[in-house]
């Protein structure tokens, strides 16, 4: 079994609130305006937010658990 988790490259963020927007989980905020945040127990990596991110700075990472 794997699980997704999201990467946020914070030198490349814009903070323009996209990905924040588009989360139905409500797992992204801004940070400080600096920089989106992901609330690791909120998220589901479903991947809107990578997808919706207009600096590409967002990327969903497939990890595989031992079973």
């Amino acid at each position: 079994m794997s699980k997704r988790f999201v990467r946020v490259n914070k030198n490349l963020c814009a903070s323009c609130g996209a990905c924040s927007k588009e989360c139905p989980r409500n797992a992204i905020n801004i940070f400080r305006g600096c920089y989106a945040a992901v609330d690791e127990k909120l998220c589901v990596g479903c991947g809107l937010c990578a997808r919706t991110c207009p600096a590409g700075c967002i990327e969903i990472i497939l990890v595989e658990e031992d079973s």
